[in-house]
């Protein structure tokens, strides 16, 4: 009997599911933002930033680029489905940021949801634009941060 069929723990396993369900995440908070009129919540959010911190480094938008960009991110982030699949070691940094990203935006529109404003002066009826979404994002960027840590390459015993 080959020792590498009896061991589950032969094989590392890989993150693909836990990639693709952030992505499909990703995909319907892009959806729930642009239903919910995101963009008349971040635009003057950041203005009033701007206004506040000099050196706020976030863009405004015009609702098209804002979309079009998003819909760029996620097809580029669907295609490196088959790396995570394949437990790629060069994905895994990006796995990491994208999940962090995905957690931060998930409890974002969480806590704002709860405060009904943004910064002082740009306040919305609750919920949150994007915030039904939200849950998805919480949950799959901690999967893809659990399957990360389950998946870690392991290194060969010396002989």
């Amino acid at each position: 009997m080959d020792p590498a069929t009896t061991r589950p723990s032969a094989s590392p396993g890989n993150f693909g599911p836990a990639w693709i369900f952030l992505c499909l995440a990703f995909c319907a908070h892009v959806a729930d933002e642009a239903l919910t009129g995101f963009l008349n919540v971040y635009n003057p959010t950041v203005i009033a930033m701007r206004a506040r911190l000099s050196w706020f480094p976030m863009p405004t938008f015009e609702y098209r680029q804002w979309l079009v960009g998003l819909i760029i991110a996620n097809l580029v982030l669907l295609a490196l489905t088959p790396f995570a699949y394949r437990n790629a070691r060069g994905l895994r940094p990006l796995a990491y940021f994208y999940a962090g990203v995905m957690l931060l935006n998930g409890m974002g529109h969480t806590v704002f949801t709860v405060l009904g404003h943004t910064v002082a002066s740009v306040q919305f009826p609750r919920p949150a634009p994007g915030f039904y979404s939200s849950p998805f994002l919480l949950i799959t960027s901690i999967y893809l941060f659990m399957r990360l840590r389950a998946t870690l390459p392991r290194s060969s015993p010396a002989h």
